[in-house]
C-alpha cells in the first residue's frame, strides 16, 4: 500500500478487503463460500480424491470409470494436478508406467482434460524436480523419459514447457561415481564367488570413497541378488550370507529388493524361475534378520495389483515363512555349506557368540573370551559381538560385558567401523527391546558410545 497515492482506487480497494474481509472471525471460509462455492470440497479434499482414484485405477486397469470418477470432481481448473500426480506416480511405479501414460493419452484425446492444463502439470513437476530426485533416483532423466513419449504421442506439446533444469555439478560427480561403483561391485562380487572372503568385500567396500552415497548399498543388494540368481546353489548361498554379514541399513536392503522387483520382468527373460528365486532370497533375509517381517509389508505397499510379479514374489516369501519348521528349511534352502570358509550357517555364528558371552559374563577370563572371538575368524561380523554385548548390558545392568568391550576395543580386536556397525544396530531395533527393557531409550547407545571410546 505504502506505493499506492491515498486518493488512488487500489488503496481503497485494499483497505476494504483488509477492513471488511480479512479482519472478520472465520474470514477465510466467509471469503471461500463468498460466491458459493462448496461447503465440504476444499484443495486437500480433491487431492485426496485424486490420489484415491488413480490408486485404484492402477490396481483395476479401468480407463472408463477412471475418466468417470475424473469428471465428476467437477475441477476442470485443477486438472493440473491429476496430471502431476500422474506422472509422478508413473515415477515411482515404473511398472505401472505404461498403464497411467495411456490414462492421460485418453482423458487428453477426448477433451477431459484439455492441452493447458496437461501442460500446466508437467510444468509443475519441472519446477519439483530436484526435490523429486531426493525421493526418486534419476527423476530429471525418468522425467525427460516421459515427456518424449508424450510429445511423441501427440498428447503433450513439449514446445509449451520450460527447460528441465541443468543437472548441478554435485549430481553429476554422484551419477559418474555411481557408474563406477558398479563396475568395481561386479568385480569384487565376482571375486568373492571364487575365493568367498567376506573379510575382503567387507574391507573393498569400506575403503570406497563412494560409500557416503546412500543409493550404493541398494545397488549393491541388487547386483549380488541378480548375479546370484544366474548362478548355481552355492552362489546363492554365499550371496545371502554376505547379505547378514556385512549389515547394511534395513532400508537400503528394502530398497534393493524393490528394484530387484521393479526389474523382474526383464529378469524372467533370462531366469524363469525368478519369482521362486526371489521369495527364497527375501525370506531368507528374513530369518538371517537382515529384515524384520514388517519390511516385507513396506516392500508390498510398492507392489502393484494381485497379479503383479511384485505381489507373487511377497505372497511366496509369506508363505515360506509361516511353514512349519520354517526357519530350519530356509537356512538350508541352498544346501548350506556355501556360507563361510569353515561351513558355519549364520545361526551357528550367532549362537556360538552368545555361548561366549554367557561364558564370560558368568565369571569367565577376558583373554579367553579374546581368543575365542578371535578363533570365529570372522572380523566381517563382529557387530553381532557388540549387538549382544549391548542387549545384554541393557537388558542385566551388567558392567563385565561393557569392560570385554572396551577390552575387544582397546585391543584392535573389534575395529571402530564394526563397534559403529554394532551400535547402530541395536539403535534401529529400540523400539522393540523397550518393550523387554523399560529402561531402554533412543539416546542410550549415543551416550554409551563416547564413553567406550574414551
Amino acid at each position: 500500500m505504502a506505493s499506492l497515492p491515498k486518493d488512488s482506487k487500489g488503496f481503497d480497494v485494499i483497505g476494504r478487503a483488509e477492513k471488511e474481509y480479512l479482519s472478520a472471525p472465520l474470514h477465510s471460509k466467509i471469503i471461500e463460500q463468498r460466491w458459493g462455492g462448496s461447503k465440504n470440497k476444499t484443495v486437500e479434499d480433491v487431492k485426496g480424491r485424486i490420489n484415491n482414484l488413480l490408486i485404484e485405477y492402477v490396481v483395476s486397469g479401468d480407463k472408463k470409470e477412471a475418466c468417470r470418477c475424473i469428471k465428476d470432481l467437477k475441477v476442470p481448473f485443477f486438472h493440473h494436478e491429476i496430471v502431476k500426480r500422474t506422472i509422478i506416480m508413473a515415477m515411482e511405479r515404473l511398472q505401472a508406467e505404461c498403464h497411467l501414460l495411456d490414462l492421460l493419452k485418453i482423458t487428453a484425446e477426448e477433451g477431459l482434460i484439455n492441452s493447458s492444463q496437461t501442460s500446466k502439470g508437467f510444468g509443475r513437476i519441472i519446477d519439483t524436480v530436484d526435490d523429486l530426485s531426493l525421493d526418486i533416483p534419476n527423476a530429471r532423466g525418468i522425467l525427460r523419459s516421459l515427456i518424449s513419449e508424450a510429445a511423441s504421442e501427440g498428447w503433450l506439446c513439449a514446445s509449451s514447457l520450460k527447460s528441465l533444469p541443468l543437472v548441478p555439478e554435485k549430481q553429476l560427480l554422484e551419477d559418474s561415481a555411481v557408474k563406477a561403483f558398479k563396475m568395481k561391485a561386479q568385480s569384487i562380487m565376482q571375486e568373492y564367488f571364487l575365493s568367498g572372503d567376506v573379510s575382503e568385500v567387507s574391507r573393498c567396500l569400506e575403503s570406497d570413497s563412494c560409500s557416503s552415497l546412500a543409493e550404493l548399498n541398494a545397488i549393491f543388494v541388487k547386483r549380488l541378488i541378480s548375479l546370484a540368481m544366474d548362478r548355481k546353489n552355492r552362489e546363492k548361498e554365499m550371496a545371502s550370507f554376505l547379505l547378514s554379514s556385512l549389515c547394511f541399513p534395513a532400508d537400503d536392503v528394502v530398497n534393493g529388493f524393490v528394484m530387484l522387483i521393479q526389474s523382474a520382468d526383464d529378469t524372467s527373460l533370462d531366469i524363469p524361475v525368478v519369482v521362486e528365486d526371489l521369495a527364497m532370497f527375501l525370506a531368507r533375509a528374513v530369518v538371517d534378520e537382515v529384515l524384520a517381517p514388517l519390511h516385507l509389508e513396506e516392500i508390498g505397499s510398492q507392489c502393484l495389483g494381485p497379479d503383479s510379479i511384485g505381489n507373487k514374489v511377497l505372497q511366496m516369501a509369506k508363505s515360506l515363512l509361516k511353514a512349519r519348521l520354517s526357519g530350519e528349511r530356509i537356512l538350508r534352502c541352498w544346501g548350506g555349506g556355501g556360507s563361510s570358509r569353515n561351513g558355519w550357517a549364520i545361526e551357528d555364528v550367532k549362537d556360538k557368540i552368545g555361548k561366549i558371552l554367557e561364558e564370560f559374563e558368568s565369571g569367565g577370563d577376558i583373554r579367553e573370551a579374546c581368543c575365542c572371538i578371535k578363533e570365529l575368524s570372522m572380523p566381517f561380523f563382529h557387530h553381532e559381538v557388540v549387538k549382544k554385548s549391548l542387549v545384554t548390558v541393557m537388558e542385566k545392568k551388567n558392567d563385565r560385558l561393557w569392560g570385554l568391550l572396551g577390552e575387544f576395543f582397546n585391543s584392535g580386536l573389534i575395529t571402530m567401523n564394526q563397534m559403529i556397525k554394532g551400535f547402530a544396530r541395536v539403535a534401529e531395533s529400540l523400539d522393540d527391546l523397550a518393550l523387554d527393557v523399560r529402561t531402554c531409550s533412543r539416546e542410550r547407545p549415543l551416550f554409551m558410545m563416547p564413553r567406550l571410546c574414551s
